[in-house]
């Protein structure tokens, strides 16, 4: 059987923190921030990665050329979704904006 943790009430906690100790303060977030970051870091790194299949397929060092085909639908999948994530939160702004407050 499983005890749950007692909670501390609003307001008195004066007590319960030097019992249970110092509470902890929230973490900070940015998420939006965190998924335009990693949406643009994938986007580069699979540019990145097209752009160096296509050296070595050039170069005759590639010895699979599906690899580039690869490379270039994820490059390109990667790209939509960024724009995708551009054109959503331009239209959440622009819907926040035309709001009356």
């Amino acid at each position: 059987m499983f005890i749950d943790p007692m909670q501390g009430i609003g307001g008195v906690t004066k007590g319960a923190e030097s019992f249970f100790g110092k509470p902890e303060a929230p973490q900070k977030t940015n998420a939006f921030k965190d998924i335009f970051a990693t949406a643009i870091e994938e986007a580069r790194t699979n540019e990145q990665d097209l752009a160096k299949a296509k050296y070595l397929l050039a170069t005759g060092q590639l010895d699979d050329p599906h690899t580039v085909t690869i490379a270039s639908s994820k490059a390109q999948a990667s790209i939509d979704l960024l724009v995708g994530l551009r054109n959503k939160a331009l239209d959440a702004y622009n819907e926040l904006m035309r709001m009356n407050i």
